[in-house]
């Protein structure tokens, strides 16, 4: 008995974590996809704004409910106006897709700016050369792209300088990149717009902008 007695426990506690962890999954999956209609309000985008800015916040808020996962993993897409499907994708496929909406392609846009200029983006995967299965796919590539386009906005803790369209770029903690785009819905309780990202739980649109370190501000329109 005194042999068996660790490894009861060991088989208890691994099983506590089991549970843990599924209890934590299916109160992500839970989660509402938006916040309720009471607490919202559509805005109407300024007279002179570009068309294509409409595009783009309808196209990344068109995702929520679609996109029902998260997926990481390295996968070969076609070039250019590649995707995984509709249904999964991380962060940066929030943004990619709602561009394509405006006709513009990131894949395509992000692949040749690295190829004529490669010493400018960040090394930190070790490559030796570009890669466009995956580089519009990382934060820190769609961070210098905006950034050499000139797309630049101050990083600051006002709400009021987030505007729709506007992309968004987080710091989660461990150097772990993130990034959502700023939609045209206000949410009352805070009074501030609504950012539509996927973290984890496919695409949701939700009163984040300020629930991690901002390290990037961009205004493509």
């Amino acid at each position: 008995m005194k042999n068996r007695w660790p490894k009861f426990v060991l088989v208890a506690f691994l099983a506590l974590l089991v549970f843990v962890g599924c209890q934590k999954q299916v109160a992500r999956t839970l989660t509402p996809l938006k916040p309720p209609e009471q607490q919202t309000e559509v805005r109407a985008f300024p007279a002179n704004s570009s068309a294509n800015l409409k595009l783009v916040v309808d196209g990344a808020t068109d995702q929520v409910g679609k996109t029902t996962s998260y997926d990481p993993s390295y996968q070969k897409l076609d070039y250019p106006n590649g995707d995984v499907p509709i249904e999964t994708g991380v962060c940066s496929d929030v943004i990619v897709r709602a561009f394509r909406k405006a006709g513009i392609d990131l894949q395509k846009d992000v692949h040749e700016d690295m190829k004529g200029n490669f010493s400018a983006y960040p090394t930190k995967w070790g490559l030796s050369g570009t890669d466009a299965n995956i580089d519009h796919r990382r934060v820190p590539n769609l961070q210098t792209f905006f950034t050499r386009k000139g797309k630049s906005q101050p990083a600051t803790d006002t709400s009021k300088d987030f505007l729709p369209g506007d992309i968004v770029t987080w710091d989660l903690g461990g150097g772990v990149d993130h990034v959502g785009m700023v939609t045209n819905v206000w949410f009352k309780p805070s009074q501030r717009y609504l950012i539509v990202h996927n973290i984890g739980g496919g695409t949701r649109m939700e009163d984040v902008l300020f629930a991690w370190k901002i390290t990037g501000h961009y205004r493509y329109f």
